[in-house]
């Protein structure tokens, strides 16, 4: 994997990261300048640490699947992108994220926001990527736009949260779209 495409990969993880963290900042009443890079802070260790636990277990079945592995990154891509677009449209924002922001809230929405990134860390494994600076690099994203998302919430708003979630949802689809036809037809696309 080139750097655009761990970069592109990156920042469609860190969407939904991204749009909690701006309803994150609507629901912050009263800001201290510590609660942003806590958020944020808690968005970017459990997006770098779960393609990890993801990665462990995908070199333990890389062999099995080699022939066919582009099509599961393809389809593992496109659900967690689908799954954003259908997030993004379809849930009440009540079932999106708790108004409360201790510790314990923000351990519970680190880890949801950060479960599409387990399953890509499986692909990972099976693109034989170095899972390292890939991690680095998703987590790095992750907190900068988390921070990011924490202040645009709290100046701006429900303007943009799910309209950023579909469009990283459009990208991972993208991504698998594009590693597929790579490996299909060997084609470099960029």
């Amino acid at each position: 994997m080139n750097f655009l495409t761990i970069l592109l990969l990156a920042v469609g993880l860190a969407m939904d990261a991204f749009a909690v963290s701006i309803a994150s900042g609507i629901s912050i009443k009263s800001m201290h300048i510590y609660q942003p890079f806590v958020i944020a802070s808690f968005f970017g260790i459990f997006q770098a640490l779960m393609p990890v636990l993801g990665w462990c277990l995908g070199i333990r079945i890389a062999d099995t699947v080699a022939g066919f592995d582009h099509w599961i990154i393809f389809a593992v891509l496109s659900f967690i992108g689908l799954k954003m677009i259908y997030e993004a449209t379809f849930l009440k924002e009540s079932e999106k994220v708790s108004a409360s922001l201790g510790i314990y809230t923000l351990f519970i929405l680190a880890v949801a926001t950060s479960i599409d990134a387990f399953a890509v860390g499986i692909t990972l494994s099976l693109l034989h990527s170095n899972i390292w600076f890939v991690v680095v690099t998703i987590g790095l994203v992750t907190f900068i736009l988390s921070l990011g998302g924490v202040y645009l919430g709290k100046s701006f708003g429900h303007l943009f949260e799910n309209k950023i979630e579909i469009a990283g949802g459009i990208l991972l689809i993208a991504l698998g779209t594009k590693i597929l036809v790579e490996n299909l037809y060997g084609w470099q696309i960029f």
